[in-house]
């Protein structure tokens, strides 16, 4: 048997009534629109996080094995913590769409979609591919301290990063040239590097 409900002059239910059936409808709809929204989200994070999702086993080989398999100038930077001198690399300019590798063990580390010109001579970025690719330490080489970062795998060193980047992170992620290697999108990710 239907319910009866209270009509108005002018034959509509009464403000009680409707306002009460909205609320329950507008959260059921809005439930069920968030689940939808949340399994939307998630599908996209997820298909955007295994495009580079890596376990970080640590890679940890001797010198010996670093000099066969990086420059003089990247064996500097990756394992002594040099820094190369500014508008020197190549990378600083690249603008193709891409993945910056660590040079030291190949695990994704920036992605093109965050680069930007910080006019500071280094390749910066405003946010790295995944956080768990990186660690930090604070550095305090120069009179002031700051924080260094390095590819978690390998510990190979990449920079410092500022708080005087753009939005939406407010970050500068700003890297040795020499410690990254480019892939351009399209062209396969080189497998990481292993103890040999």
């Amino acid at each position: 048997m239907n319910e009866m409900r209270p009509i108005n002059q002018t034959g509509t239910a009464t403000d009680t009534q409707l306002t009460g059936m909205s609320r329950r409808r507008v959260l059921t709809l809005g439930l069920g629109s968030m689940g939808f929204a949340t399994l939307a989200i998630g599908e996209h994070l997820a298909a955007a996080h295994s495009l580079y999702a890596t376990t970080i086993e640590p890679l940890v080989v001797d010198d010996r094995v670093w000099r066969q398999w990086l420059s003089d100038e990247a064996f500097d930077v990756l394992r002594r913590e040099a820094t190369e001198r500014a508008f020197t690399s190549p990378l600083d300019k690249e603008k193709r769409e891409g993945t910056y590798l660590c040079t030291g063990c190949f695990l994704p580390l920036f992605s093109s979609e965050h680069k930007y010109d910080s006019g500071t001579g280094w390749p910066s970025f405003w946010r790295p591919i995944d956080d768990a690719h990186i660690g930090t330490k604070r550095d305090f080489k120069l009179i002031w301290p700051r924080t260094e970062y390095h590819c978690q795998r390998c510990k190979g060193h990449q920079g410092h990063v500022f708080n005087d980047g753009p939005e939406p992170t407010g970050e500068r992620w700003c890297n040795n040239g020499v410690a990254l290697r480019f892939i351009p999108k399209g062209e396969p990710l080189p497998e990481l590097r292993r103890e040999t």
